[in-house]
């Protein structure tokens, strides 16, 4: 619930923050440290960064230092809930209550935000209580400190609690619980909290990864492996280290939560200076594929990711900006296709729309796959905004596959050849289009107005274009031009296709953003009087 409340009400805040962190590594590290304390666990910023990364939008040095910040803000986590703060959790449920049914909108996700706040201090603070009869047995605590010898068994064991928990914070308060009572020693608590460490970074590892794609799992890879050294430093230096620890704090349970914060800071200071050559060594261990199994499969539709809608909807966003690279492509091969005598530009421009149909049907499958009940108004009308532009770029695929290579077809069965100047006319239309297409993909992205506007604005110069064009060819008909008259219903459909294509993209991009603003006419008729 605190999770879902805080990406609800900040969301997109939160997904800003990070792309303005992500610029150095002091300033991700600081991002990591802040959004693990909002949601209150650094597995749910790996597996939420893990998406972005998989998606191809942030690199994976910065985003390393992302999660070197998230086991910092785990650590201090574990320092806020090691005081005596159940009673607030009664106080943080009614407040959340009081939101959740009296508000709208963010206040009522952060409603939600406290009752998962409250709850989650009521059931640790009940896990400990529950724990006491069990381990105030003289046999539990005969077993449990016979273990304390067996260092490497503890270690996996608390690392496999954490995995199962989802979390390191149940571990480490586990043990300072038990070292407060006794019923373990300072080392045994020692290896339990380095096996929580370890524990943290197993889940991200094996639910992160995008289907097949091995460059999707760097990131948990890369954050399970400086786990993993920092793990085995400590145990090289455990017999030396472990008690030192009871003197970094007045009891054994805020010596081993300082411990635990120690640890992570060390490590993060040991690791944020070689980030850069690190990604590269990840990147090495995990290359990109070389090429596609199959055109049209889609690589960064994360099925877990649907249970974190902004997540998810960056993901799909990542991959309908492949369909708009397709229409690029094929509006090249088109391009080609109508300036050239062979059929080969024709087929392979023909093959692309296939892509175009896969993506469309599976970029539409996952978002609507997304639990409604998780969404917030936001995440709602980005997901309109992203099947609009999936769906009108299928559209305009369509127009290209169908209408404007039979175009190519027919001109190449006749043998016959556009006139120079509406040739010239035709291959400018098709480069403006190409500019247009990489204007919606922009716009897409970055959801400017201006950009909007300006989008909207190439509609008009589109009517305008063809209007002139067919002025101009009428024109060269009446001069008698052999070639014009042999291509006549040619030109005039490719620039009738042509305009339709571009409507498709100011449907996909820009109308969505102004009619959101409230600054598209009904209509384009003048009004009576």
């Amino acid at each position: 619930m605190v999770q879902t409340g805080v990406q609800r009400t900040f969301g997109p805040k939160l997904r800003h923050f990070l792309a303005g962190a992500l610029r150095n590594r002091i300033r991700a590290f600081a991002a990591g440290t802040a959004v693990t304390l909002a949601v209150q666990s650094s597995t749910a910023t790996a597996l939420m960064l893990t998406a972005f990364s998989a998606g191809g939008l942030v690199e994976l040095a910065p985003a390393l230092a992302v999660m070197l910040g998230a086991n910092v803000g785990s650590s201090l986590v574990v320092q806020a809930l090691s005081f005596d703060v159940a009673l607030l959790a009664p106080i943080l449920v009614l407040a959340g209550v009081t939101l959740f049914r009296r508000a709208q909108d963010r206040t009522h996700d952060f409603g939600r935000v406290l009752i998962g706040l409250g709850l989650v201090l009521m059931s640790l603070h009940q896990f400990l209580e529950l724990l006491e009869p069990l381990v105030s047995q003289p046999g539990v605590g005969d077993v449990l400190r016979q273990l304390g010898g067996y260092t490497p068994l503890v270690v996996a064991g608390a690392a496999l609690l954490t995995w199962a928990a989802h979390s390191s914070v149940v571990t480490v308060l586990l043990a300072m619980s038990l070292a407060a009572k006794g019923v373990v020693g300072i080392d045994t608590g020692v290896a339990l909290i380095l096996g929580a460490n370890l524990g943290s970074a197993i889940n991200p590892l094996l639910e992160g990864g995008v289907g097949s794609d091995p460059a999707s799992r760097r990131l948990p890879l890369g954050n399970f492996l400086n786990r993993l050294v920092g793990l085995v430093v400590a145990l090289m230096a455990f017999n030396y280290a472990a008690p030192y620890v009871a003197r970094l704090g007045p009891d054994p349970a805020r010596a081993l939560a300082n411990f635990h914060t120690l640890f992570n800071v060390v490590l993060a200071l040991a690791f944020l200076p070689f980030l850069r050559p690190y990604a590269d060594l990840i990147k090495r261990l995990l290359p990109s594929p070389v090429a596609e199994a199959r055109p049209g499969t889609p690589i960064y539709l994360d099925p877990g990711a649907r249970e974190t809608p902004q997540v998810a909807l960056a993901l799909a966003t990542r991959e309908a900006l492949r369909m708009a690279d397709t229409i690029e492509g094929m509006l090249k091969g088109l391009r080609e296709a109508l300036q050239s005598d062979s059929r080969g530009p024709i087929t392979k421009t023909r093959q692309l729309d296939d892509v175009l149909d896969g993506l469309n049907s599976a970029i539409k499958g996952y978002v609507l796959s997304i639990p409604a009940e998780r969404q917030g108004p936001a995440d709602v009308e980005r997901q309109t905004e992203v099947l609009m532009f999936a769906i009108n770029l299928e559209h305009a695929g369509d127009l290209i596959s169908r209408d404007l290579l039979s175009v190519a077809e027919r001109r190449q069965s006749r043998g016959v050849a556009f006139s120079a100047e509406g040739l010239a006319e035709i291959v400018s239309l098709l480069d403006r289009l190409i500019g247009n297409v990489r204007l919606a993909s922009s716009l897409f992205v970055n959801r400017d107005p201006a950009t909007a506007r300006t989008l909207v604005a190439e509609k008009a110069a589109f009517r305008e274009i063809e209007t002139q064009g067919v002025a101009a060819h009428f024109a060269r008909l009446r001069t008698g031009n052999a070639r014009t008259v042999e291509t006549s219903s040619l030109h005039l459909d490719a620039l009738r296709d042509l305009k339709s294509i571009n409507s498709h993209l100011v449907e996909a991009a820009a109308y969505p953003i102004l009619r959101t603003g409230g600054e598209l006419l009904d209509s384009r008729l003048k009004t009576a009087g």
